[in-house]
């Protein structure tokens, strides 16, 4: 179980860089001085990665839980 521990630990971290990488976009973006539309758009695709990296981040905290659990 503690390789399961470990799995769900580096999914963890990748979904924790996807959500970084989000706030990096979202920053740039502002700071473009885009008109609204356009921000509108940009933030729209940015949000469907957030929500994927959110994903991963909670997949791998459940399989450290797991780990935990059945270890």
């Amino acid at each position: 179980m503690e390789n399961l521990i470990w799995a769900g630990a580096v999914v963890s971290v990748i979904g924790l860089f996807g959500i970084l990488y989000c706030i990096v976009k979202v920053a740039s973006a502002k700071r473009a001085g885009l008109p609204d539309e356009e921000l509108r758009a940009r933030l729209q695709k940015i949000i469907a990665v957030n929500m994927g990296a959110l994903f991963v981040s909670v997949i791998g905290l459940m399989m450290v839980v797991l780990g935990i659990f059945l270890g």
